[in-house]
């Protein structure tokens, strides 16, 4: 993965300025007819990493794809799942372009805040790179995946009212599940690999950020991490850039991002209560954080749900 260049497309507007497509409908969520990218990154190699989760049904896709340190299987499978800060790298022939067909979901993480979604989307295997195989489908799997595709679609293109966040999300959750039960099937016979310390990363910044000491403990060091996981902290950084091109540091910021989100969204708590509460001294602190990371202030990711 080392020595290309990596491309990080942080809203779901960007990736469609960048593949040449009109505006999205919704800034949160978008389904694209691949047929319609013009202008695909996979041209040329490179390395992609995308702060939306990627839903991807393909067809007639010739491809060598590195998903974290490892090669992707893709020669048979036409499902492509992928989270919010993995790196994947992609190297595409000219021929598999023009023939390139099929379906692409992209969901931004804000779109599933104040559903359960939001909580169990990260239960899915396939989201992680444990999973190094696309997921092959057979006939009668693939229409009812579509059918669910094509259900998003309808009600992305429809009106948007007050049903339609729940509808769609209703919708997701449902392919997820199949998608999980086909990939089950697949895996009978097979091994999954593992990148456990991601796993474990993730348990451990989860496990600190739910006691609510922040307000004073402060934020996990980074040594603290590492020390938990029982590894150095140069180790762990290196480690983390490569799979999901982030620094530790980085991690302990998204995951303190994710907290004030939940905070913002489903407490009424003031924004300097929540800074406090985060580990924050002053609220200016946070408030410049939080927009660096988001490009919103907190009280304008607070009106949004309003």
């Amino acid at each position: 993965m080392a020595g290309r260049q990596l491309l990080r497309i942080k809203t779901i507007t960007e990736y469609h300025r960048v593949m040449g497509l009109p505006k999205p409908e919704h800034p949160l969520i978008s389904i694209i007819n691949l047929e319609s990218v013009l202008h695909p990154p996979g041209d040329n190699p490179i390395n992609l990493v995308f702060d939306f989760y990627s839903i991807s049904l393909k067809r007639d896709f010739h491809a060598k794809i590195k998903y974290g340190q490892q090669e992707y299987d893709f020669d048979e499978g036409i499902m492509f799942f992928i989270s919010p800060g993995q790196v994947f790298g992609i190297e595409m022939n000219k021929d598999a372009v023009l023939k390139r067909s099929g379906w692409l979901l992209l969901v931004h993480p804000d779109f599933l805040w104040n559903s359960q979604l939001r909580k169990t989307i990260k239960k899915y295997e396939y989201f992680k790179y444990s999973v190094h195989e696309a997921l092959f489908l057979s006939e009668k799997e693939e229409i009812t995946i579509m059918g669910m595709l094509h259900n998003i679609e309808q009600e992305y293109h429809s009106n948007i009212d007050k049903f339609s966040q729940g509808l769609i999300i209703a919708q997701l959750e449902l392919l997820l599940t199949y998608a999980d039960r086909f990939y089950h099937r697949q895996f009978i016979t097979r091994k999954i690999s593992s990148h456990k310390i991601l796993d474990r990363l993730e348990d451990i910044l989860t496990e600190y950020f739910n006691e609510d000491h922040l307000s004073h403990k402060g934020l996990p060091s980074v040594q603290y991490v590492a020390d938990k996981l029982n590894v150095s902290p140069n180790y762990l950084s290196e480690l983390l850039k490569v799979l999901t091109g982030q620094s530790t540091q980085q991690h302990i910021h998204e995951k303190l991002i994710e907290k004030a989100k939940e905070k913002l969204s489903t407490s009424d708590l003031s924004v300097s209560e929540i800074a406090y509460e985060l580990g924050f001294e002053h609220p200016q602190s946070f408030s410049k954080l939080f927009k660096t990371k988001t490009s919103l202030s907190p009280l304008e990711f607070r009106q949004s749900f309003n």
